[in-house]
């Protein structure tokens, strides 16, 4: 995979934290307008409105039940709308390439396929040969520098292993916009470190539109362009913070002022959303 996870990445500027120009919401990628969501009687989203700008990396963070995952899901064509509309720069979700990472690796994968075959599966619904198939996989994977045996089976292969593959197999299509939902939840540690390094390096390669949904904190201003905060349900937006850590991000990152700055006013905000 990408190398050692002991390795590091160099560049550790101190980050500081500007307010979000109001430029970046101008044009934006995806709108969400007056989205509705119910579970029973119960209104997780009624009325929720939402811009992400192009190319940028979303961390979704917010207290237990306010639809963190339900809102992927949603925009994702997942789920259906029960009042409203998601739009990607005008089109429906069914117009655009979406590659989307599951919580749960082991399930999400085939046991009977091989890793490579695995990252190729989307590429059959798109009517492309064998051939070509191959030569997408092996491309993306030089491409992003993953050393990883595409012959194996994802029982022979560690936990982060089957999650790149899974990351992989949702980017080999080329996606607009990548969701991934809690995707190092089921990792251990050393191996959630490890990942957040490779998607990192594959954000910055790839470039897609990213929405992440994450219940660590740390890991929600560690990763993300902005962090959009929510409210509990019916949901809305309580903030959306600008994290302006200069990339790569390494451990250091993390002592850096501004970056412990933007993490203090994101659980200042998380925190009053929760006591309400």
């Amino acid at each position: 995979m990408f190398g050692s996870p002991e390795r590091g990445i160099e560049d550790n500027a101190a980050p500081t934290r500007r307010p979000l120009p109001a430029s970046a919401f101008k044009r934006p990628h995806i709108t969400v307008r007056g989205l509705k969501k119910y579970f029973g009687p119960n209104p997780v989203y009624d009325g929720f409105d939402l811009d992400i700008p192009r190319g940028k990396f979303i961390s979704v963070f917010g207290p237990n039940g306010c639809g963190k995952s339900t809102l992927i899901n949603l925009m994702a064509g997942l789920l259906p709308l029960d009042g409203g509309e998601i739009l990607f720069d005008g089109e429906r979700v069914s117009d655009i390439r979406v590659g989307y990472v599951f919580q749960n690796y082991r399930e999400a994968l085939f046991p009977w396929m091989r890793a490579r075959d695995n990252i190729a599966y989307p590429l059959k619904f798109m009517k492309i040969d064998k051939r070509e198939q191959e030569r997408r996989v092996e491309a993306l994977v030089t491409r992003l520098g993953v050393r990883i045996d595409l012959n194996r089976y994802p029982y022979e292969m560690s936990g982060g292993q089957q999650q790149l593959v899974s990351i992989l197999r949702a980017l080999v299509i080329d996606p607009e916009v990548l969701f991934l939902d809690e995707p190092f939840s089921a990792l251990d540690y050393e191996m959630t470190l490890f990942m957040r390094e490779q998607l990192q390096r594959m954000f910055k390669e790839i470039g897609a539109t990213t929405l992440i949904v994450s219940h660590d904190l740390e890991e929600a201003v560690y990763l993300a362009d902005l962090v959009l905060l929510l409210t509990r349900a019916p949901t809305q937006i309580a903030d959306m913070v600008s994290v302006d850590s200069p990339r790569p991000r390494t451990d250091a990152t993390l002592a850096e002022p501004g970056f412990v700055r933007t993490k203090a006013h994101c659980l200042e905000i998380f925190q009053r959303e929760v006591r309400k």
